[in-house]
């Protein structure tokens, strides 16, 4: 029942944001009454930093998977794109800018462990672009990785309308891939964006 709360609490939550949904709406959309759920969350903040961490740890089960597929490193990171576009396409304001106004300690948290896996992330496909011949040799890649992961968080801190997000997104991908690419890096990122267009 625990793993049911915070699959259905993460549902709604991406949807119609942190703020707005309530302990009774979780309890009513479950078939339960409000007294099963506080057996298992005491309150709705302790639900939301489950929640988070939850979804969290799915994200980065989901980036494994693709990394998996052995694509290219270009087309790694937009197929990691489109993913997490399909998983808050339903939201209609950003997840992440509700979580730092309205719980900016599990939103601190949660960035924390994000930068730490972001950057390993990153860091790995840098490497494989390296080594495919997709980005220069001479690529730093640890300042590479900051630059990224400045914008990016940028973006869903400062963006409230979640349908702005992947444009922008993508926008920084491009931007991202043409700082570090070479010339075969460059052919493949317009092949990707021609292939991605939204």
């Amino acid at each position: 029942m625990r793993e049911k709360i915070i699959e259905k609490a993460g549902e709604l939550f991406l949807k119609l944001g942190f703020k707005s949904v309530t302990m009774d709406e979780i309890a009513n959309e479950l078939g339960i009454s409000k007294k099963t759920l506080y057996k298992y969350f005491s309150n709705k903040h302790t639900l939301v930093e489950e929640t988070t961490s939850t979804l969290h740890d799915s994200c980065f089960t989901i980036i494994e998977m693709i990394t998996n597929q052995g694509f290219n490193a270009i087309k790694e990171n937009f197929e990691i794109k489109k993913i997490f576009k399909e998983m808050f396409q339903n939201a209609s304001s950003s997840p992440i800018y509700q979580l730092k106004k309205y719980y900016p300690k599990i939103h601190e948290k949660t960035m924390q462990k994000e930068m730490i896996l972001f950057s390993q992330c990153l860091q790995k496909n840098m490497k494989k672009g390296i080594a495919q011949g997709y980005y220069r040799s001479d690529v730093n890649i640890a300042l590479a990785t900051q630059f990224y992961f400045s914008l990016v968080f940028s973006i869903h801190e400062n963006t409230i309308e979640n349908y702005k997000i992947p444009k922008l997104e993508q926008e920084v991908l491009a931007y991202h891939t043409r700082a570090i690419a070479t010339e075969k890096g460059l052919i493949e990122l317009e092949n990707q964006l021609k292939n991605n267009q939204l």
